[in-house]
This record gives C-alpha cells, sequence and structure tokens, in this order.
C-alpha cells in the first residue's frame, strides 16, 4: 500500500480486506450505514438495543467477510436466560447482512441509557457457525456471553475455538433515526495463512503484540467518520510497516432471504398433519419472518 492510493473511496457498505507478510498478520475494517439503517428500520428497537444489534452487525461483516468460499455462510447467534436480551442472530452471506433481536422492552426501559453486556443477557452463550457451500460442511464454536461487550466475546471465540489472536474494534454513532457503525478486525496468523499447521495460540508473540498495539489505537470516530476512506484508516494505523497488500472487498446490502417460494419449501419439509395444524381458520399458513417484519400468508 503506497500514498497515491490512500484516496480510496469513501462512504459506507463496503468490507476493505488487508494483509501485513511481514507480521503475520491479516485484517478487515468495515463501515456501515445505509444498509444499517434498513435493518435497523425493521423494528422499532430502542436506542440500546439499536446499538447493540449495529455492534453485532459490524461484528458479523468483519468474520463473515473472511469466508473464502463465495456461497458460505457466517451466522452469529447469541442466546441467554434471566437476561433482556433472550435472542440476537446476524448472518452474512457473499456481501448480504441480516439481523434481528429479540428482548423484553419493558424490562429494558429501567436499565437506563447504556446497559451492561451483563444486563442485557443474563448468563448466555455466543455461537459462530460457519456453513461452507462448496463443501457442504458446516463448524461452529460456542464461548459464553462475557466482558465489556459482543465483541469482545468474539475475540475469546477465535481464542477458543480458532486459536487465532484476534483484535476487534467496533464504533456506532447515532444521530436521530440515522445509526454509523464501524469496525476493525486484525488476526495472527503464523505459518497458518496457507493452510499449513497453525502454530499454538502466542498472545505474547512480539509481532502479534506490535500489531495489536498499532491496531488498538483506533479511534471511535476514525472508525465512524465516512469522510475517512477505509484505505486511509489503515495507513494510519499500519503507514510504518515495510509492506501492507491491500485486498478490495465485498459492497455490502440488506439480504433477508424470505419470499413465498422460500417458505413454501420449508413448509413441505413437515409431514401433512403437521401441516394442517399450521393453517388458520382460513387454511392459510401466516409466516412472520423476525428480520424484515413481513408476512407471509401460504395457501393452496
Amino acid at each position: 500500500m503506497t500514498a497515491p492510493e490512500l484516496a480510496g473511496e469513501t462512504g459506507f457498505d463496503r468490507v476493505l480486506g488487508f494483509t501485513i507478510p511481514s507480521r503475520d498478520a491479516r485484517g478487515r475494517v468495515v463501515r456501515l450505514g445505509p444498509v444499517l439503517d434498513t435493518i435497523l428500520a425493521a423494528h422499532s428497537y430502542p436506542a440500546p438495543i439499536r446499538h447493540l444489534l449495529a455492534e453485532a452487525l459490524v461484528v458479523t461483516a468483519l468474520i463473515g467477510s473472511l469466508l473464502k468460499d463465495e456461497d458460505g455462510q457466517l451466522t452469529m447467534q447469541a442466546q441467554a436466560e434471566g437476561g433482556i436480551v433472550d435472542l440476537l442472530v446476524c448472518d452474512y452471506r457473499d456481501g448480504e447482512l441480516r439481523g434481528y433481536v429479540r428482548h423484553d422492552a419493558e424490562r429494558l426501559a429501567g436499565l437506563g441509557v447504556s446497559p451492561s453486556l451483563e444486563a442485557l443477557f443474563g448468563t448466555g452463550y455466543v455461537a459462530i457457525t460457519f456453513d461452507l457451500a462448496a463443501t457442504g460442511q458446516r463448524y461452529q464454536g460456542i464461548v459464553p456471553l462475557e466482558g465489556a461487550s459482543l465483541s469482545e466475546a468474539c475475540e475469546h471465540y477465535f481464542v477458543q475455538s480458532e486459536q487465532v489472536p484476534t483484535l476487534i474494534r467496533v464504533a456506532v454513532r447515532s444521530s436521530g433515526e440515522s445509526c454509523v457503525a464501524g469496525g476493525l478486525l486484525v488476526q495472527h496468523l503464523p505459518e497458518g495463512e496457507e493452510g499449513r499447521e497453525r502454530l499454538h495460540v502466542e498472545l505474547d508473540h512480539p509481532e502479534w503484540a506490535h500489531v495489536a498495539a498499532l491496531a488498538g489505537s483506533t479511534r471511535h470516530d476514525e472508525l465512524v467518520d465516512p469522510a475517512l476512506s477505509l484505505e486511509a484508516l489503515i495507513w494510519r494505523l499500519f503507514h510504518e510497516e515495510q509492506e501492507v497488500r491491500v485486498i478490495k472487498g465485498k459492497e455490502l446490502s440488506r439480504g433477508c432471504r424470505c419470499s413465498l417460494d422460500h417458505y413454501r419449501a420449508i413448509i413441505a419439509r413437515f409431514p401433512g398433519d403437521e401441516q394442517a395444524a399450521m393453517r388458520d381458520e382460513r387454511g392459510a399458513i401466516v409466516i412472520d419472518c423476525a428480520f424484515c417484519s413481513r408476512l407471509f400468508e401460504l395457501v393452496d
């Protein structure tokens, strides 16, 4: 990456990848705008839930964009007991994002404007699932919902389930009904980038400590500033490195995949008696898509 490349593209709803070969590091940076507003507008979420879902969507885009299988899917699902939120689910597939939060609005009202992760979830876990379309394989890692934020819990996932030292930074800024969110993910992959067996997790490895210190200096305002291109942000952080390779990522969009044909195919898998039990007095099966808040009516 050189100075003439710094102009980049300003704005929203894109992912940019990068590698730092001399440090055995790779990363992603993302900034969400209109796509985020579209997803959040599907439900009348209170401010703390909007912030939580915005953070979750940024993390989902960062992790999902690591997939080399274009038709693969990343799903992040947080479930809990005893908290305000009992379900949060987001997924990413080929640049398409969607997400939904189920919560107790009455209990949330008594928590103030900035409830902690523990107050929101109580005791719970976050599951990260990769579905690889090319091979049909699925693998999943599950970690407790612990730490100061959802992104911190996902850092723990990579260390525990993937044995990959990882740093994630996320920022969210709301103004009225508009929301901007950005994030940075950096990982250390010694001897593992090309499929070789990875070394054991070394959080104190000097190369990783160096990269993590630089990445950790990212400011909240830099992540959400649409006038600062993603290329320029990477340059600010790592311009003293010997080489930084930038990889153009996906343009992002809202990707709820609900349709009548989709739901017909799902319902067809159920036995006839179970399908009959789903029908209302008019003989229709009504499906409420939680992601986009639309009703789909299936009639014969």
